[in-house]
């Protein structure tokens, strides 16, 4: 078994040396793998165990064919190195011998270990020494790393050229960590037993515990918060196949991202819960409203303020930060037609539910709450009906989502697709 240790020889190569003796002294075996791309001026006498050149033979190219990219085609050739290079550590870990991986990287090092580190499962340790991980200009990016990901990053706050006694402190810190990670790591048991993915956000939190509470004596539930990035770790996963089944509460990430707000979380929101042929119970929690926060947007000529013209609708006003407005009923109706095209796509849709609280989607659209609109809800049920293939049931209850009513309602749904599944 393998620690794969990872960095630009013609850049680090002072840094990963020591990375790479620390490690070996702790009693592991390691397999040094160089990523450089020709930016560097150090001619190593490391000698690396994966060279460059054999990762660019992995992409049908040569190393001095990726360096002459440099000039025009930069993306080009980092994100060649990058393919490669996951490719290397999944046959690795496919083979059973990677135990673990730690990268050492500026910003080109960086992107490129994210891409490969992203390809590995959940649970196995992934560490990243990075000068850039904490750089604002690039949290959105960074973010579509770490959201869906479990990689530990250490911002080594100064760059980790030469071999200074910080970078000697934040090599050899780096090493025991890893280290540790791999020393402690146990591999998640399948044969225990099943877990089901769930969705949910604080509007929806009585409706999830008492979905929790009815399963947590048969399933592992695993939640995700539904904020956009949580939506999209939860996409991952369930596109991992990890799930026996994915209770999808709050797919507002989907109408977010057709809607522009900020819990968007991208095109393929609900693919995943279509893909994997498995149970999917759905609800409409988060269609009732765009997050669109902070409040200050509102005077500030912000485009998706002044293009929905949000500040005449229902607001709920959390704080200065967090701002909920009302769905009209037109985009409900939008909403809903988006949403029977992504679930009239699983391969097999008797597993389909979509369980629908027709008194309050959330615990702010139920009378009294600040997005109370029936009107529109009803909009998002006809519309749903209306395109939905007749094969999806759809389940109309008489309570809003925080109710035990409605936790039973999902409960009986997802048996009766576990029970489509067997038959």
């Amino acid at each position: 078994m393998t620690i794969a240790v990872i960095g630009m020889l013609d850049e680090r190569e002072g840094g990963l040396s020591l990375l790479k003796e620390t490690i070996e002294k702790r009693g592991h075996r390691i397999a040094l793998i160089d990523i450089s791309i020709g930016t560097g001026a150090i001619q190593s006498a490391l000698k690396a165990d994966i060279t460059n050149e054999e990762l660019a033979r992995t992409e049908g190219t040569t190393a001095a064919e990726i360096a002459g990219m440099l000039a025009k085609e930069r993306d080009r050739a980092t994100s060649t190195v990058a393919s490669a290079l996951g490719k290397k550590l999944l046959g690795m870990y496919d083979a059973g011998e990677l135990q673990g991986v730690i990268a050492v990287g500026g910003m080109t090092g960086t992107f490129i270990s994210l891409t490969a580190l992203r390809m590995l499962p959940f649970g196995l340790p992934k560490l990243l020494i990075s000068s850039v991980a904490a750089m604002p200009a690039y949290a959105g990016k960074l973010a579509e790393f770490f959201g869906v990901r479990d990689i530990t990053v250490m911002h080594s706050v100064v760059d980790t050229v030469g071999l200074n006694p910080l970078v000697r402190n934040l090599m050899i810190n780096g090493a025991g960590a890893i280290c540790g990670m791999v020393e402690s790591y146990e591999p998640r048991l399948r044969e225990g037993r099943p877990a089901i993915a769930i969705t949910e956000f604080g509007f929806a939190e009585k409706g999830a515990h008492y979905v929790r509470e009815l399963l947590e004596d048969r399933f592992d539930l695993i939640s995700f918060h539904a904020t956009g990035i949580g939506e999209k770790a939860a996409g991952d996963l369930v596109g991992q196949g990890l799930f026996e089944a994915f209770i999808d509460l709050v797919p507002a990430g989907f109408s977010e991202y057709l809607l522009g707000g900020n819990r968007a979380a991208g095109p393929d929101r609900l693919d995943a819960g279509c893909r994997q042929g498995r149970p999917y119970i759905l609800s409409p929690c988060g269609f009732d409203m765009i997050s669109c926060g902070p409040i200050k947007r509102k005077d500030d000529n912000d485009p998706l303020w002044t293009s929905r013209r949000l500040a005449e609708r229902k607001l709920l006003l959390q704080d200065a930060i967090r701002v909920q407005a009302r769905t009209s009923a037109e985009e409900m109706t939008m909403i809903a037609g988006a949403v029977a095209e992504k679930l009239n796509q699983h391969p097999d849709k008797r597993l389909v539910k979509f369980v629908i609280p027709k008194k309050g989607f959330s615990s702010l659209s139920v009378e009294g709450g600040s997005l109370y609109d029936p009107e529109s809800d009803q909009a998002f049920i006809d519309a749903l009906k209306k395109n939905l293939d007749p094969a999806i049931e759809v389940i109309e209850i008489n309570t809003h989502i925080n109710t035990p009513e409605f936790g039973r309602a999902v409960i009986e749904a997802l048996e009766r697709a576990v029970n489509a599944m067997k038959a």
